[in-house]
């Protein structure tokens, strides 16, 4: 099953909630990626311009998707950046491949 990177950003509403009554969100999106056919492989909380990491490994494209969407219309996160994610030996294949295609940059 192919695995996406998902970095998140919280708005200040949604932190102040936070504050106000600590919970694990993770616990409650975890359902979520479930019902669309997916996984949780791990989150984390983190500094910076992301709140939140999380990968999860999702059955297609779509799915991942509705889950981003599904998150963006709660309105509870400024962003949410997906990123397809692809093992050692799958970008070992597109290397190959890549080398294989023929490709000249313009002389």
């Amino acid at each position: 099953m192919p695995s996406y990177l998902y970095r998140v950003g919280y708005t200040p509403q949604a932190w102040a909630s936070q504050v106000k009554n600590p919970q694990s969100r993770l616990e409650a999106v975890r359902p979520v990626i479930e019902g669309l056919g997916g996984k949780v492989v791990c989150a984390y909380y983190a500094f910076g311009e992301d709140d939140v990491i999380l990968i999860a490994d999702m059955p297609d494209n779509g799915s991942a998707a509705s889950f981003s969407i599904a998150a963006a219309a709660g309105g509870a996160v400024s962003h949410i950046r997906t990123t397809p994610l692809m093992s050692t030996d799958e970008a070992l294949e597109a290397v190959r491949k890549a080398g294989a295609s023929g490709y000249k940059p313009p002389a």
